[in-house]
């Protein structure tokens, strides 16, 4: 039987309509097709929902509880899971991060690329962003993506402002791609879930980002919604030039990840959130990237899909409330409320 032994045989009702639209309306699995679920024992019952849904196609499926391969975190992923995925058509990673297996999640990506799988990534999934976010009518937050991504793909630049004190400019550059992963899952990209959100890798960029919503990564998991203890970056070239925090814990560490490696400190991704499920932070980066309005992420700029000519081993999002967008001289948002 592929379903582990580890997963519950029951879950909450509450779980089912989420775990459906991963299934047949993000992934549209197909009876002829082979699954890989990746799970572990902390999102067992979100896997159990999503398994539920999984059977009703008559996919051929298995599932990976993570814990099963060895203590936690894991420095590499577990071989036989990355054997499996290679043979399979469509995929999901529902799994909360530890510290340090960012690593593993990039092999998983090393398989899942060049097999063109259709992959799901949930990390750090729970059952407020299943009943949330992941109950999205992701036809309709499709059609915003694509009207927005084709206004960026004309823009040289995108000016951000909040009251909270982001006064921020993406210098865009041709070369560059923009990639749409508003939930519709394709072989071509894969896409966190809940989807909404286009993004590319800036050309440049200057200015001052206010992190009051979340920092990514397990630093998310560690510190949430940070609205009461602000992040203020001061980015110069694409670079981080200066940091400061009330929080002076999550200050260092913040600090500490970005100087990972040499590209650890540049900014990799911009993005606009798209997700009109999404209304508020919930202190989720999984989600709360979704919402609509800006996050940058510094380290790795997803080079393989946006093009760009740099790499790193580092990838952390950070997200800010209330944008108001420009794209060129358009302002296409107002605190927060898109205008198209």
């Amino acid at each position: 039987m592929p379903q582990s032994a580890s997963l519950p045989t029951t879950f909450d009702p509450a779980l089912t309509q989420g775990a459906a639209n991963a299934i047949h309306v993000c992934l549209k699995l197909q009876p002829t097709e082979r699954m890989t679920l990746i799970t572990d024992q902390a999102s067992a019952e979100i896997a159990a929902a999503l398994v539920n849904e999984i059977e009703q196609t008559g996919a051929d499926y298995h599932v990976f509880v993570l814990e099963e391969y060895g203590a936690r975190p894991h420095r590499d992923m577990p071989r036989p899971v990355l054997d499996d995925l290679a043979q399979s058509q469509v995929s999901i990673y529902a799994c909360l991060t530890q510290t340090g297996e960012l690593r593993t999640r990039m092999q998983m990506m090393d398989v899942i690329n060049p097999h063109r799988i259709r992959h799901g990534h949930m990390v750090n999934i729970n059952k407020q962003i299943m009943v949330e976010g992941m109950r999205a009518d992701f036809v309709e937050v499709d059609r915003l993506s694509q009207k927005l991504i084709e206004k960026c793909r004309r823009a040289q630049r995108v000016t951000c402002k909040t009251a909270a004190g982001t006064d921020y400019v993406a210098e865009l550059s041709p070369k560059l791609n923009w990639v749409k992963t508003a939930g519709l899952i394709t072989p071509a990209k894969w896409g966190n879930l809940p989807g909404g959100e286009i993004f590319t890798s800036p050309f440049n960029s200057n200015g001052r980002f206010v992190v009051d919503g979340v920092v990514g990564d397990y630093l998310c998991q560690k510190y949430g919604d940070i609205g009461a203890t602000p992040l203020t970056i001061d980015i110069k070239d694409n670079r981080i030039a200066s940091l400061a925090c009330a929080n002076q814990e999550l200050l260092e560490e913040f600090d500490k990840y970005c100087h990972t490696d040499e590209n650890s400190d540049r900014v990799g991704e911009f993005a606009i959130g798209t997700n009109l499920a999404c209304t508020r932070i919930i202190g989720h980066i999984l989600q709360d990237e979704k919402l609509p309005g800006i996050h940058i992420a510094f380290g790795h700029p997803y080079s393989e899909h946006t093009g760009q000519a740099w790499k790193s081993t580092t990838h952390i999002d950070c997200v800010g409330r209330f944008f108001d967008i420009w794209l060129d001289d358009e302002q296409v948002m107002a605190q927060g409320t898109f205008l198209i």
